[in-house]
């Protein structure tokens, strides 16, 4: 593998970025970034290598930073990141995607806003915001958030967001217009059957991914899924699991069969992996079946949480898998996940973990 590794570390303290050598062996962590904010996602373009930081809270202020030097240096942008008027104010900008000339940036209150100028200065895709469901769109645990934004590489105009608790919303025109795909996925909190079982928008997603081929994995509150019509209709894949419930998702770069998930002990004990041991779950067959790969993981007295954005995979042969814990440990595989080791800890809370790979 050729190139070198960045792992790009979201925090609640700031933003870290954790060198690595071509063969991902050797690490080296730099940080925190963007003066100590709450960052909860960090991306990075490997063309240019431009890392953008999204964050804030009602305190600190909201804004996307910007390195244009691998974290040597950042400034600050929050223009136009703003709510509408007499609208609950925004406080945090929660997630960021790409496409080209694009940049996109999700907030809490759930709005989806839209950058031309590299995060110089951001736009309202006001369609969303307008979606006559959105009266219906109800806050999860971590309020109404706009979470993970997905853009196809093939189509630069197709986008998915994952909301909770509304669900996957996706547009095919850049953001002029949207509808809800949810088609069979479970609301098992809701106060009907029909809402349970069939209702169009209201799911609480906390993961969403899309693999090569245009297939697609999420992981909600109620369960694991996988489409392969660009999230209009979803079939569960969670048997062989030990719980329905968990956070992140990550997809193989070649492989669309192959997933990791980091399946919870549920909703209401702890929210930590089951039997307090650690584990990755990996299929290899679009979730047919699935495998624990623990070689390298602590096993007793393992309490951590993996949240929504805290897993990468990277495009390496064989591809590298990373997760980032709420007690501050990162921990990386060189090999699909078959063996772990940790490669940082003692940072704060993880919130988040991309990976960008320059000189590839």
């Amino acid at each position: 593998m050729s190139g070198r590794i960045h792992l790009l570390i979201g925090t609640t303290k700031g933003a870290f970025v954790l060198d690595g050598d071509a063969g991902r062996r050797d690490w080296a962590i730099r940080g925190p970034f963007c003066d100590g904010w709450p960052i909860n996602h960090v991306i990075g373009d490997p063309e240019t290598g431009v890392i953008h930081a999204a964050g804030g809270s009602p305190w600190h202020g909201i804004g996307v930073w910007r390195s244009d030097d691998l974290g040597g240096s950042w400034r600050w942008s929050g223009e136009g990141i703003h709510a509408e008027e007499r609208a609950a104010p925004i406080d945090s900008v929660w997630s960021l995607g790409r496409a080209p000339g694009r940049l996109y940036a999700g907030t809490r209150p759930a709005e989806l806003f839209e950058s031309r100028d590299g995060g110089e200065t951001w736009a309202r895709l006001d369609a969303l915001t307008a979606h006559p469901s959105r009266a219906h769109w109800h806050p999860g645990g971590a309020g109404l958030t706009l979470h993970h934004i997905v853009t196809d590489p093939g189509n630069p105009g197709r986008i998915w967001v994952g909301i909770s608790s509304a669900g996957v919303f996706a547009s095919e025109d850049g953001g002029a217009s949207w509808e809800p795909r949810n088609m069979g996925v479970r609301n098992d909190y809701a106060e009907t059957e029909a809402e349970r079982c069939g209702a169009p928008y209201g799911q609480c997603v906390h993961g969403l991914a899309l693999g090569p081929g245009g297939v697609m994995y999420q992981q909600n509150h109620c369960g694991m899924y996988r489409s392969l019509d660009a999230g209009r209709s979803w079939q569960s894949i969670e048997a062989g699991l030990p719980s329905s419930f968990g956070f992140p998702v990550g997809v193989h770069p070649r492989d669309p069969g192959v997933v990791w998930l980091v399946p919870m002990n549920g909703d209401v004990a702890g929210r930590y992996m089951p039997g307090a041991a650690a584990a990755v779950w990996r299929s290899m067959d679009g979730g047919a079946t699935w495998a624990a790969q623990r070689r390298g993981l602590p096993q007793e007295h393992c309490y951590f949480t993996v949240l929504r954005q805290a897993l990468a995979v990277d495009d390496g042969e064989p591809a590298g898998v990373y997760f980032g814990t709420n007690a501050g440990s990162i921990h990386a595989s060189a090999d699909e996940g078959e063996s772990w080791v940790e490669v940082a800890r003692n940072l704060p809370t993880v919130l988040s973990v991309e990976v960008m790979r320059l000189g590839g």
